[in-house]
């Protein structure tokens, strides 16, 4: 039998590391994107991509329970406006994730390691009358990994070369996957606009 249907928001959901976000993309279809934990702090690109993405899009935030997740909580809210953060909270639950060997300072479980009942109703509480609302469609036709290939930044002789270059160009964090990658892409361009872009940069 399968599990809930996953949830639905247009907001970019925010966590700290790339476990929480393997765990999360089971239960929603929001765009995820790392803060790398307290790297966050010092990523002037990141913190700008998230500027960017929380006025267009509103940002979903969902941090561990402990005093780090809440600083990293509260310095998110600070830098894009609280005005466009839904606030996810799980519960302080004593204990560890499987693939630790000792728990956390605070002994408390991180996001993973938190019951999938419990993040899904901290996501649909923070979401409230949004929840199962999707990002609205891009003008013109989306961007696909195709087009990466195309473009020569996947899958091809120098593609890391020229992502990483068309990244700072951008003023796009330089390690965002090729995933997050394609979802800022679409997020804040259409097709037409990033190949115009392209073109142009090729000639300069």
């Amino acid at each position: 039998m399968s599990g809930p249907e996953r949830i639905h928001t247009g907001r970019v959901l925010v966590v700290e590391g790339k476990y929480d976000a393997a765990r999360l993309a089971r239960l929603t279809d929001a765009m995820i994107l790392l803060t790398d934990g307290f790297a966050i702090f010092s990523d002037k690109k990141r913190q700008r991509l998230l500027k960017e993405l929380a006025v267009k899009n509103g940002l979903l935030l969902l941090t561990d329970s402990d005093k780090a997740g809440f600083q990293i909580r509260t310095y998110i809210t600070n830098l894009v406006g609280a005005e466009h953060v839904a606030q996810a909270y799980v519960p302080a639950l004593p204990g560890k994730e499987r693939r630790k060997a000792l728990p956390g300072k605070e002994g408390l479980l991180g996001v993973e390691g938190v019951p999938d009942e419990l993040v899904r109703q901290s996501l649909l509480d923070a979401l409230g009358p949004e929840a199962g609302q999707t990002a609205p469609p891009a003008a013109g036709r989306p961007i696909t990994y195709s087009d990466l290939y195309d473009w020569g930044l996947s899958g091809t002789a120098g593609a890391a070369e020229r992502k990483y270059r068309l990244l700072a160009a951008l003023g796009l964090p330089p390690r965002l996957s090729k995933k997050e990658m394609l979802e800022v892409f679409n997020r804040l361009y259409t097709f037409e606009q990033l190949d115009e872009l392209l073109k142009t940069a090729e000639q300069a």
